[in-house]
């Protein structure tokens, strides 16, 4: 049954890591085969093969609610565990022909952007976020990012990120932090890649303003 399945807290207890450690690696397309034979068959009932999914992305997942929850170690594992949860229980409507790691990220972004929502009025703490590389960010566009890595003001970029509305800042996680391509966030937040480049540029604008308000 599913209630049965339960993760042991040794599993998902992990903590914070140095940005480099913490940056998603492309995975390979034997990697993405592999996956795909486990979920097919965690999909007919095969527990260990879900387990073996768990043991790959634990950590990805992990760090994905750790920035988009605000750097809470505690909150970030019982997000992890509930995106495990969720999509154990909604297997059966994984489509083989999707990305599974786009299709599990989708899960803990929407879970993550649901309790963002429930506590909008409520400050994010951002002190353990590290800030992205510098090449990542490089780009026509309004880099208020950048600005704040020049002036060592770890700070800054915090309260930025933390101004952000929901969508809008896991589209900008995804991109700078896990690096996922255009079309990727918008499979994974279930969106159009035209609304995807809307949300990053804007949120951008939306940085640059804060900074030039409080230079």
């Amino acid at each position: 049954m599913v209630n049965a399945l339960t993760f042991d807290r040794k599993i998902l207890n992990m903590t914070p890591v140095a940005t480099e450690q913490m940056r998603s690696k492309p995975v390979s397309l034997e990697a993405q085969a592999q996956e795909q034979t486990w979920a097919l068959a965690a999909q007919k009932g095969d527990r260990s093969a879900f387990m073996r999914i768990v043991e790959v992305y634990q950590r990805p997942v992990y760090n994905l609610c750790y920035r988009m929850l605000g750097g809470d170690v505690t909150e970030a594992e019982d997000a992890a565990q509930e995106t495990f949860l969720r999509a154990y229980t909604k297997l059966n409507t994984y489509n083989p022909s999707r990305k599974f790691s786009s299709w599990l990220f989708s899960i803990a972004s929407h879970y993550c952007i649901d309790r963002l929502r429930q506590r909008r009025y409520q400050m994010i703490g951002w002190d353990e976020l590290s800030a992205p590389d510098q090449d990542v960010l490089s780009s026509p566009e309004p880099q208020p990012e950048a600005v704040a890595l020049t002036r060592e003001d770890h700070a800054t970029l915090h309260t930025l990120l933390n101004s952000l509305p929901p969508d809008y800042r896991a589209a900008t996680i995804l991109r700078y932090w896990h690096e996922l391509s255009y079309d990727e966030i918008a499979e994974t937040l279930e969106t159009s890649v035209s609304a995807i480049k809307s949300r990053l540029f804007r949120a951008k604008q939306m940085m640059a303003e804060k900074l030039e308000i409080g230079a």
